[in-house]
């Protein structure tokens, strides 16, 4: 299972201690350090949209120029920008298995894991 995020989001530290309460093994990539690929985005964008994960309620998207927020039309804009600022992508994203997960959910999270 692999976790992305970035550590120093409340949201990714909820998770993340949910999953180690759960004796959950997983592997972190912190978008920060390590970027994220054009692949991945792509990947995410087929299995959800990326609507899904395009963090529209952020600070980095609020506090992006007028022109650019206006600019993205579609999935051509949207992925470049998110891998470019990768604050931007709802966090944490979770893949294990075919589940692919944006953001936190205990509920979803004890369906999920709690086998």
């Amino acid at each position: 299972m692999k976790v992305y995020g970035i550590t120093n989001c409340n949201t990714v530290k909820k998770a993340l201690d949910w999953l180690k309460a759960n004796n959950v093994d997983y592997e972190f990539h912190d978008f920060k350090k390590l970027g994220i690929s054009e692949e991945k985005l792509n990947e995410w964008n087929d299995k959800a949209g990326y609507e899904k994960f395009m963090n529209k309620q952020g600070m980095t998207w609020k506090q992006l120029d007028p022109a650019i927020k206006e600019s993205v039309k579609g999935v051509a804009e949207a992925l470049p920008l998110m891998q470019q600022k990768t604050s931007m992508i709802k966090r944490p994203v979770i893949e294990d298995n075919g589940f692919l997960f944006f953001g936190f959910d205990e509920s979803s999270y004890k369906q999920h894991f709690k086998k």
